[in-house]
């Protein structure tokens, strides 16, 4: 290396009989200058730097276009019991926005089928067609497939975790049964409505309901059964009235239910 080589000079030259040295002044003060160099340098590389050529501004992509259609369904509700402000759809991957699809299935019109596989939820309609709106899916979203009903349907509603997930998280207690459970608002994991599904007279604790955190449409998240953003939830549980059937896919015996690919979709106000 280039210090260790300087410095092995040095010492040789100041070694030489009689206090002699080889380096003429001009000699001397050029090395001390090289030292100062290397003190300064520390530990850059002793490779000749080169110094890069300066690059063009780096520029910023711009903002996905949001269609106009889009942006009404997903507008604020400034009417609701609690005002909802608009989705920043920017947020949201533009497939799991609410709309018509061609769908092919065995289901009679008004059914209900969660597609956990691809985070959709279909509402079956009539002429082979059905909703399609993007879901989130939770634990339990993942943990119970086959048949049920809509027992029943609530606006704004109270949420109360069950023990299992108070056990998981005890800050939770707070939202117990007994004391009440969470009430409604913005910020109930619930959202603005819910749909509670039913085998016979048993509830089975999976839930479609809405939810405030509408970032985590099409992703699995940590709770929560079927989430679908507020303004969704809300057009959906207009359509569907109490006692609709519902099938949650990922039972092997049940018919199979797909959307038609390549159909030409249409999104829905």
């Amino acid at each position: 290396m280039t210090r260790n080589t300087f410095e092995t000079n040095a010492a040789g030259a100041a070694s030489m009989p009689g206090g002699g040295s080889a380096l003429s002044r001009r000699r001397f003060l050029a090395g001390v200058a090289g030292l100062g160099t290397l003190a300064v340098s520390g530990c850059v590389s002793t490779q000749q730097a080169t110094v890069p050529a300066a690059s063009a501004p780096v520029k910023k992509a711009p903002p996905p276009v949001v269609d106009s259609n889009a942006l009404a369904m997903y507008g604020p509700l400034p009417n609701e019991k609690f005002p909802i402000a608009a989705i920043d759809l920017t947020k949201v991957p533009s497939r799991y926005y609410r709309r018509q699809v061609d769908y092919v299935t065995e289901e009679p019109v008004g059914t209900l089928v969660v597609d956990t596989d691809n985070f959709y939820l279909y509402l079956v309609q009539p002429d082979g067609k059905a909703m399609r709106y993007g879901v989130g899916l939770g634990r339990a979203g993942f943990t119970w497939a086959g048949r049920g009903r809509i027992g029943w349907k609530q606006e704004w509603p109270k949420w109360t975790p069950p023990d299992e997930m108070i056990a998981r998280q005890p800050n939770l207690a707070q939202w117990g049964a007994d004391r009440g459970g969470m009430p409604p608002g913005l910020e109930n994991p619930l959202g603005a409505r819910a749909l509670y599904v039913f085998q016979g007279k048993v509830d089975t604790l999976y839930r479609v309901h809405g939810t405030p955190e509408y970032w985590t449409i099409g992703k699995a998240v940590s709770s929560g059964c079927v989430r679908l953003m507020n303004q969704d939830i809300i057009d959906l549980y207009e359509r569907v009235p109490s006692q609709s059937p519902i099938l949650v896919l990922g039972d092997p015996t049940q018919p199979h239910s797909h959307e038609v690919a390549g159909s030409s979709a249409s999104q829905a106000g």
